[in-house]
C-alpha cells in the first residue's frame, strides 16, 4: 500500500518498472540486430518466442510492466505540477537548468506510446496475435518475422515515423535512466555525473541498434538481404551454390541449402524459399513455386537457363 499511496513509493514503483523496460529493450534490440545478418536466424528467434507459454508469460509481464509505466507517470505529472511545476522526479542534486526532456517528459511519453501501438499493430498483431487466432490471408506467416521487417520498412512513411519513436525514446531514457538510479538511491556527488554519462552512452547505443535495422532495411542494404538476393540467384539456375551470387564475391548464399534447379538428382534436399518441396516437384507436376523465378516442378528437365 505505501507504494499506491506515498509519493515516495510511487517514484519507487517507476523507476523498478522504467529500468526493466530498458532491459527489455535491451534484449529486443539485441534480437532485432541478428536481422540485419541472417534472415534465418532471426526467425529461428520469432519461432522460439511465438506462442509458447513461456513468450505468453513474458508478454503478458512485459504489458503489465508497460500500463504501470505509464499510468504512473501519469500519476506522478499531475502530482508533481501541483507542487513544484512540470519536474517529474525529486533530484536533489541536479543543476539549476532544468533539462529540455525533464520539461517534456509527458509530451514524449505520449509520442512512445502512439509509436508503441504503431509498432505493436506492425508486428505483434501480425505475428503472435495473428498465431494465437490462427489469421489466413496475411501477406507472411506470422512466424516470418524477417519478412515483416522487409515490408514494414519499405514504406517510407513507416521509416520516418519509426525513426521520430526513437529520437523521443532517446530523450525519455537518456533522462529517465540516472533519474531512475537517483530515485533508488543510487548517487551521490561523486557518482552523479558519473551515472549521467553512463546513462546517455548506453540509451545511445542501444537506440543506435533500433536505428541502425530501420535504415538498413529502408535503404536496402543490409547483409541479410545480399544473401536473400543470393539465394533467388540460385533457384533461377544460374549457377551452384558455392558461386551463386555472380559478380558479387563478398556475398555468401547461405539461405539455401541446395539448388532447387537439381532438386530431382538430390532426393531430401529443402529449399525453405519455396512454397513447395522443389526436391519433391518431378512427382507434382502442376504445382507453382511462387518464390522461385524458374518452375521447380519442371526442374528434372530443365537443368540451365
Amino acid at each position: 500500500m505505501w507504494l499506491l499511496n506515498s509519493s515516495i513509493g510511487r517514484k519507487v514503483v517507476m523507476s523498478v518498472t522504467g529500468i526493466a523496460l530498458i532491459l527489455f529493450l535491451t534484449f529486443h534490440g539485441i534480437m532485432n540486430v541478428v536481422a540485419l545478418f541472417s534472415g534465418k536466424a532471426y526467425n529461428m528467434i520469432c519461432e522460439l518466442l511465438g506462442t509458447n507459454w513461456y513468450a505468453l508469460l513474458g508478454t503478458l509481464a512485459l504489458a503489465a510492466l508497460a500500463v504501470v509505466h505509464i499510468v504512473y507517470a501519469f500519476i506522478l505529472t499531475a502530482q508533481n505540477r501541483r507542487a513544484r511545476g512540470s519536474s517529474r522526479y525529486a533530484v536533489s542534486d541536479r543543476p539549476g537548468k532544468v533539462e529540455w526532456a525533464s520539461q517534456n517528459m509527458l509530451v514524449l511519453g505520449l509520442i512512445i506510446v502512439l509509436g508503441l501501438l504503431l509498432h505493436l499493430f506492425n508486428f505483434w498483431y501480425n505475428m503472435m496475435f495473428a498465431e494465437l487466432v490462427g489469421a489466413e490471408g496475411l501477406a507472411h506467416s506470422p512466424v516470418d518475422g524477417f519478412a515483416w521487417i522487409k515490408e514494414t520498412f519499405s514504406c517510407p512513411v513507416f521509416v520516418v515515423l519509426y525513426v521520430i519513436w526513437l529520437a523521443a525514446i532517446w530523450f525519455h531514457l537518456s533522462h529517465g535512466f540516472w533519474s531512475a538510479i537517483q530515485t533508488l538511491g543510487w548517487n551521490g556527488k561523486t557518482w552523479f555525473k558519473r551515472w549521467k554519462a553512463i546513462g546517455i552512452t548506453y540509451v545511445s547505443l542501444l537506440m543506435a541498434m533500433f536505428l541502425a535495422v530501420v535504415l538498413a532495411f529502408a535503404f536496402k542494404c543490409a547483409p541479410s538481404l545480399c544473401a536473400e538476393k543470393c539465394c533467388k540467384a540460385n533457384t533461377e539456375c544460374l549457377m551452384q551454390q558455392d558461386n551463386c551470387c555472380k559478380g558479387d564475391q563478398a556475398c555468401k548464399c547461405v539461405e539455401c541449402k541446395c539448388d532447387p534447379c537439381e532438386c530431382a538428382a538430390k532426393q531430401g534436399c529443402q529449399c525453405e524459399e519455396c512454397k513447395c518441396d522443389p526436391c519433391e516437384c518431378a512427382a507434382k507436376q502442376g504445382c507453382q513455386c511462387e518464390e522461385c523465378k524458374c518452375n521447380p516442378c519442371e526442374c528434372k528437365e530443365k537443368k540451365t537457363v
